[in-house]
């Protein structure tokens, strides 16, 4: 196999893991809810910055390329 379809392949498996991922979020109740998510509301303007979950979510999916890299 050339190495763009091997890359071609790894983005769709990414892609289809990020899918389900979004499916399945609503089942998970503290996804979005974590300490250091910084939401803001004020009449007419709502701000939601997920800070928090963006750092769980990067410490995960580095642990896991790290793990596969190994």
């Amino acid at each position: 196999m050339t190495g763009l379809a091997k890359l071609l392949l790894l983005a769709g498996a990414v892609f289809v893991a990020l899918g389900v991922v979004l499916l399945l979020a609503d089942k998970v109740p503290w996804i979005g809810r974590l300490p250091g998510d910084i939401v803001i509301k004020r009449p007419g303007f709502s701000l939601y910055f997920p800070l928090g979950t963006s750092l769980l979510l990067s410490l995960v999916i580095s642990l896991i390329l790290w793990l596969l890299n190994r």
